[in-house]
């Protein structure tokens, strides 16, 4: 996304209901001028692109994003990380990047995807045994 996109694409999130062209230009004019044909181009490339949907209200239209601006990150990085030749590199670095708050993020996220742990057997044990272990 260009950088007026994803100032549009802000409020679309951040209002999460449809939108009009012109709350949207409303909004965006406390920090810039802006023509209201320049945020309907830029609804419309969206809407072309597949972030918002449009249903019709009178002669304008609300615009409504399809996916959540998490998922719209997450569609980001995996786009760069599957573009490396080095993926574990690539991740390695990126860890390197992130700051105490993101890591723990990443291991709250980590942990969720994960699941529930289950005790890991002790050495010569069946894997049901440490499982039924736990239950008791």
């Amino acid at each position: 996304m260009g950088e007026l996109e994803d100032a549009v694409m802000t409020r679309v999130w951040k209002w999460n209901r449809p939108v009009t062209v012109r709350e949207v230009l409303e909004d965006l004019q406390r920090e810039r001028p802006l023509a209201y044909t320049t945020v309907m181009t830029v609804l419309d490339n969206l809407h072309q692109k597949g972030w918002v949907r449009r249903e019709s209200e009178g002669r304008a239209y609300r615009y409504e994003a399809v996916s959540t601006r998490a998922a719209y990150s997450a569609a980001l990085m995996n786009d760069a990380w599957s573009q490396s030749d080095n993926p574990a590199a690539a991740l390695v670095a990126f860890f390197g990047m992130m700051s105490d708050e993101q890591r723990h993020a990443l291991r709250d996220a980590v942990r969720m995807v994960q699941g529930p742990e289950t005790p890991e057997p002790a050495p010569g044990e069946s894997p049901g045994a440490a499982a039924e272990g736990a239950g008791r």
